[in-house]
Parts: structure tokens; C-alpha cells; sequence
């Protein structure tokens, strides 16, 4: 890297080299917290550099294949150490680049040392089977890695995402390249540097950074490509789903309009925490948020009211700085997207009882900060309730029981996380056999992940194939061959 003009300039990871992208054009990551403040400049690659790119991946694949499974398990555990030794400082430049407050930056970071651990670990035990034959001859399978893989990511998990894509990617044998969002790309950057440095051979793991119509589209279509993992919109993904050939496999992790059904026998106070941690934690840019709360009649009132007084004590600013809880939103599209959805609300008839503000005052003004939104006298028809939103807001809806609370929580076109606040079992059985979701908490926020469990949903929210994380993971980068002997 060089610095001009006390701007760091990054570049490319092509064949083992931090190369500069053909263009020699750069664009900008820009701190949400305050824009005057520029993280870096990051390549604005082409056609020309995702080729390259790809070549380098081709070449390098079949060598990787055959390196030592414990070989590839020793570099993502030095990997690993090195995420660990620069968590402060990755965790820092998280905060600087996407927004979110500074433990839960430091978390990602950690977090996904374990995933590389855990991976280098499963990657030990990819395997086939011997099958038994009445004849007594030989008959077993091998799993083989698919080829090149496309990695592409979103902004809101820019570490740990990528980690959990990359990493069961590469133990299975295959080649990668990493395409990040254009708004954090030095959070990728950073994962790919360890992985370099931790002794990956040239051009298994490439790095380049750009738009997507500028190389997100070769990345997706170019025959060379085996396979692409892709998490965003639901929208960006039918997109991907439409460009790909059909001999591509396709993972694609997207959008989420997540319920809580909160029970008439549930700690309220609970409850209320469970909204909070879900709906407006991340300043409510996760596919798990919760954003649809459906609460019985008997204790809406409690609840609602104390939803809202601790939604008031809620502390909003950068998030490097000690005590906030919600940082800014992650770029000026997201602002204004949030504050649409807000007017909508209201237009439609809803009932605004808190937040759902730009906030300018003071240093606020030189970022993307927006109040906490609670929405009341909402219903299933509203855009609210019924479009993703990607902000802090929620919409809380009374209803009569169980069974009324479900039919809504699964009146959607997405299916990714849900969850029930109830003391009773059998109330808590009934919803996580019911609930049209891949993801399904009891009296646990709709977020959160572990790193090896299994991670995907249903309907329009995933693709129908091997879900992220957890062992499962492991199946989609790699084909079965069967041998006759």
C-alpha cells in the first residue's frame, strides 16, 4: 500500500501480489460516522482485473487440491492467530468503515477466528464412503472440490461473513475469489491479508475490489466459475440466480422481514430486551433483525410502553466512542431508504410512537444517524410490515393468540429467523415446528449466529441448497465422484 495525501491507497490480491487495478482509477471508503473522514482508497477494477483474477484462481486450483489437508488446516490456523493479535485494531477500522459500535466490531473479529479454526478443523474429516456390492468388487465415493469459486459479500458483516465463505471454500480444495462490498472493503482486505500471510500459495485466494457492474457480473457468469456464495438483497440475488450459467452452483443467503411473537405468560422485561437486541442492535442492519414484534392483547400495553422507555435510554454516536449502543447507518442510501420506510408508515396509517428521525445535532450531523423507530396500529399490508427495511424500525402489532401471531409471523415472503418469548414448552414446541423459518430462537433475539451450526432460510430468503456455516456448509463446495473397482 502507498499513502497520498495522508490517504492510505489499497490494492488488489491477484496470484499471490498486491497489484494495482488496471483502470489506475481508486474510489472511496467513507466513514457513516462522520464523512468527512476517508478510511481509504480501494481499486475501481474492470473486466481486465476480474479476468486475471480468475486466471490466477484456475491456474492455482488443481496444486490446492492436492495440498495436505493438515497443511491447509496449519495456514487458517495462523490465519486465525493473526485475526486474534489485531482484533483491537481490525476492530477499530470496522467501526471506522461500516458503523457499528466497537465490541460488537471486535466480536466479528473474533468470531471469525473461530470460524477459521473450526473449519480447519472439519476440513480433516471431508470424506466419501465405501459401499457394499454383491459381487465383492470395490465401490466408493471421493468428494472432490468444484473448481473456482466466487465469494461475494455485504457491508454489514464484512469480516465474519467472508470468513465463514472463504474458509470451508478453501479446506475443500477449491480456489477463490472475493469480491467485498465497496463500502467496506478494508474489513475484507484485512481477512484476506491474514490469509496471505499465512502462507496461502499464489492465487488461491484473490482479492479485488470494485461494482458490482463492473466486475460483479463476470464474477457471476464467466465460465471459469464453479460455484458463487453470495449474500445480500433478494433482489441482487435473482439477479446472480438470472446471469449465472445453469452448471454454476449458487448459494445465495438474502433478505428477512423477521417475527417475535411475544406470549401472554412472557417476562416482559425479557421480552422487551429480545426486541431491542434484535430489532435495533446493529442499528437494525441484519437479514436476522427482528422488525415485525406480535404481542397478546392481555400484556400489549405493558409491553409497548416499556419497549418505548428503553428505546428512549438507548445511546446513539459514533461507535468508537465508549457507551453508545447504535452507531450510524452504513452509507447515505441507507439513510434515506430508513426514512422512507418511516414516511411510508406514517402515510399508511401507522402510528409512530418513538424515533424514525435524522439526527443532526452536534457531530451527529457530519454522519448517517437515525432515532429507533417503534410503529404501532400497523397491519400486514403495509410496507412496514411487509418489505425489508434494513433499519431500526419495528412495527408491534396486538393480536388475540397463538395461533393468530403465527398465521402473521408467516404471512411473508421470506422465512430466515424467527422467534417466540413464552414460559410454556409446549407453547415454545409448537412455534419452532410451525414457524416457516431456517433460523428459530426461544426467548433468544432473532439474531445471532453460531459458527457451527447451520445458517440459511426459507422461501424467497435462500436458495434451496447447502446451507452457510456448521458441517453442512462443507457439502456445497464440493461434487461426489463414484468409483467402480
Amino acid at each position: 500500500m502507498t499513502i497520498t495525501a495522508g490517504i492510505k491507497i489499497y490494492h488488489n490480491l491477484i496470484d499471490g501480489q498486491w497489484v494495482e487495478p488496471s483502470t489506475g482509477q481508486y474510489f472511496e471508503s467513507i466513514n457513516p460516522a462522520n464523512i468527512d473522514d476517508c478510511v481509504g482508497r480501494f481499486p475501481a477494477s474492470d473486466a481486465a482485473d476480474a479476468q486475471r483474477a480468475i486466471a490466477a484462481a484456475r491456474q492455482a486450483q488443481k496444486d490446492w487440491a492436492k495440498y495436505p489437508p493438515s497443511k491447509k488446516a496449519i495456514i487458517l490456523y495462523r490465519a486465525a492467530d493473526l485475526l486474534e493479535e489485531r482484533a483491537e485494531q481490525y476492530g477499530r477500522e470496522l467501526t471506522r468503515e461500516e458503523g457499528k459500535v466497537l465490541a460488537q466490531a471486535v466480536m466479528e473479529v473474533q468470531r471469525s477466528a473461530q470460524t477459521l479454526r473450526y473449519y480447519a478443523s472439519e476440513g480433516l474429516n471431508v470424506a466419501g464412503q465405501t459401499l457394499p456390492t454383491d459381487d465383492g468388487s470395490l465401490l466408493y465415493t471421493r468428494q472432490e472440490p468444484l473448481g473456482v469459486v466466487s465469494v461475494i459479500t455485504p457491508w454489514n458483516f464484512p469480516i465474519s461473513i467472508p470468513a465463514r465463505k472463504i474458509a470451508p471454500a478453501l479446506v475443500t480444495g477449491n480456489t477463490v475469489i472475493f469480491k467485498p462490498a465497496s463500502d467496506t472493503p478494508l474489513a475484507g482486505l484485512r481477512l484476506a491479508e491474514c490469509l496471505h500471510e499465512a502462507g496461502l500459495p499464489a492465487g488461491v485466494l484473490n482479492f479485488i475490489t470494485g461494482s458490482a457492474g463492473k466486475i460483479g457480473d463476470i464474477l457471476v457468469s464467466h465460465k471459469e466459475i464453479n460455484a458463487v456464495t453470495f449474500t445480500g438483497s433478494t433482489h441482487a440475488g435473482a439477479q446472480i440466480h438470472k446471469n449465472a450459467s445453469f452448471r454454476t452452483r449458487l448459494q445465495l443467503e438474502l433478505g428477512g422481514k423477521n417475527p417475535l411473537i411475544v406470549m401472554d405468560d412472557a417476562n416482559v422485561e425479557q421480552a422487551v430486551q429480545m426486541t431491542i437486541a434484535g430489532g435495533f442492535s446493529l442499528t437494525g442492519q441484519a437479514c436476522t433483525g427482528t422488525s415485525r414484534v406480535f404481542v397478546m392483547a392481555a400484556i400489549y400495553d405493558t409491553y409497548v410502553k416499556q419497549l418505548v422507555e428503553a428505546t428512549e435510554k438507548l445511546t446513539i454516536g459514533n461507535g468508537l466512542d465508549e457507551g453508545n449502543k447504535l452507531g450510524p447507518l452504513a452509507n447515505e442510501n441507507q439513510l434515506h431508504n430508513v426514512l422512507a420506510y418511516v414516511e411510508s408508515g406514517k402515510a399508511e396509517g401507522a402510528t409512530l410512537l418513538i424515533g424514525g428521525e435524522q439526527l443532526t445535532a452536534g457531530n451527529l450531523g457530519k454522519g448517517y444517524y437515525v432515532s429507533p423507530a417503534i410503529f404501532v396500529d400497523v397491519h400486514p399490508e403495509m410496507k412496514i410490515m411487509r418489505e425489508e427495511i434494513f433499519g431500526p424500525v419495528i412495527g408491534v402489532q396486538k393480536v388475540s393468540s397463538f395461533d393468530e401471531a403465527l398465521a402473521l409471523a408467516n404471512d411473508t415472503e421470506y422465512g430466515l429467523a424467527a422467534a417466540i418469548c413464552t414460559s410454556d414448552e409446549s407453547t415454545a414446541t409448537r412455534f419452532t415446528e410451525q414457524i416457516e423459518a431456517g433460523m428459530v430462537k426461544v426467548n433468544k433475539p432473532t439474531t445471532g449466529v453460531a459458527y457451527n451450526a447451520p445458517f440459511g432460510g426459507m422461501k424467497n430468503s435462500s436458495t434451496a441448497t447447502y446451507r452457510e456455516s456448521g458441517r453442512d456448509a462443507l457439502g456445497f463446495y464440493v461434487q461426489t465422484k463414484t468409483i467402480y473397482r
